[in-house]
């Protein structure tokens, strides 16, 4: 009998992670990505060269061991256009929004919003668009303009 109860948990224990692995293939996602933090809504409020954007961020915050650090503002060809800092782990809020104001971005400028974990950098989930045209959730791959994350404004450590 106890060898039939093992194998039933064996056999429990394997399909469960296979329909893990299945579920977050359905969401675009992999173990390896769990630990990114993801852009999924932004408002933009404001006039041309002057916007003020709140930024909805999903990030697997545990506190200032690993936290969501910053939220920005890129071109398409990589520059840094806004980062708006995060002071804190957002561990007991999630997903939570924060506001960036007095964006220089003229109104047609396409540009993705991307976020940034202390632990593992850039992930992977963006919001492309414009002011003019809206955004849409779309892929960015974590390599490209990794070496943003080493620009100022930087994270003065974390409060909480």
């Amino acid at each position: 009998m106890k060898s039939l109860s093992f194998l039933l948990f064996a056999f429990w224990c394997c399909c469960c992670s296979t329909d893990k692995e299945k579920d977050l293939a359905s969401a675009g996602l992999n173990e390896s990505n769990l630990s990114m933090a993801q852009v999924s809504k932004i408002s933009v409020s404001g006039s041309e060269n002057a916007y003020s954007f709140s930024v909805t961020v999903e990030s697997p915050d545990t506190g200032c061991d690993q936290y969501a650090d910053w939220w920005e503002i890129i071109d398409l060809d990589g520059n840094l256009i806004y980062r708006r800092v995060l002071t804190h782990s957002h561990a007991t809020e999630q997903p939570f929004t924060r506001t960036g104001s007095n964006i220089n971005l003229e109104k047609n400028t396409e540009v993705y919003v991307r976020a940034h974990m202390n632990t593992s950098g850039y992930g992977a989930k963006v919001q492309k668009g414009s002011v003019e045209n809206g955004f849409t959730a779309a892929e960015l791959d974590i390599e490209f303009a990794k070496e943003l994350q080493n620009k100022n404004p930087l994270p003065n450590g974390c409060e909480f």
